[in-house]
């Protein structure tokens, strides 16, 4: 829908991001330069509250402060990267190997799910993958959830107001209030379902994230600021 595409950064941008992300991380391994240490965030929201605009001003503020790429990550880029096989591999071969503990994890999902199941295990997989190499804001997916057990990462929540989030849907996707309570309704129960299913997990549960923010009291700047401030505090 012409709405959603409203509210997130251009693909092109973030995975041109991305390229440039794991092309470094192999010029690093090929001398020998030890990638641990590299962060990575996920930000899990609400649907309707302005984590895309928080990611844009983080990766603004973490580029400045390290004078290294960073780059933002959602399923829309997971996809794209999917479609392009040998790209694909590269950039997954790059940036890091999957941990033990998600096999364990993948292993674990019901049987029942098949072309479902073989779907998440894929994105999953592509995630962890992403997150070990570092200098990543991960949006959504589940990503808190699936990264939980990788050192290099830190996991953010916004929440907010049913008003809040319907004037911010309003305004950023250019649609009726009305539209914008439907595309809540329907987008927020698919998340947590998706979560639900897959992992066996609550994605509101607080114990996951290191940090909470109200967006009705905090501006995509100041939470992306606070974030980028926290990490430093982390190194």
């Amino acid at each position: 829908m012409m709405s959603d595409k409203l509210l997130v950064p251009s693909i092109e941008t973030r995975l041109a991001g991305l390229i440039e992300v794991s092309r470094r991380a192999k010029m690093a391994d090929a001398k020998a330069v030890k990638q641990q240490g590299k962060q990575t965030l996920t930000l899990s929201r609400e649907f309707g509250c302005e984590a895309y605009p928080t990611a844009e001003k983080l990766k603004e503020i973490l580029e400045e402060n390290s004078g290294e790429v960073w780059v933002i990550v959602d399923r829309a880029l997971v996809d794209e990267v999917a479609r392009h096989h040998d790209l694909e591999a590269d950039l997954l071969h790059n940036l890091g190997k999957r941990p033990r503990w998600l096999d364990d994890m993948l292993s674990s999902l019901s049987s029942k799910w098949k072309n479902e199941r073989d779907y998440f295990q894929l994105l999953a997989q592509k995630i962890v993958a992403i997150a070990s190499g570092g200098n990543a804001i991960i949006v959504g997916m589940g990503g808190a959830l699936v990264t939980q057990s990788l050192s290099n990462c830190y996991h953010f929540r916004i929440f907010g107001s049913l008003e809040y989030r319907i004037d911010s849907i309003a305004r950023r996707a250019k649609v009726s209030h009305a539209e914008a309570v439907e595309m809540i309704e329907k987008r927020q129960k698919a998340r947590e379902k998706f979560v639900r299913d897959f992992l066996d997990k609550d994605i509101n549960s607080i114990h996951h994230f290191h940090q909470l923010f109200n967006n009705d009291h905090n501006s995509a700047d100041i939470m992306a600021e606070t974030i980028a401030f926290y990490l430093s505090l982390q190194r």
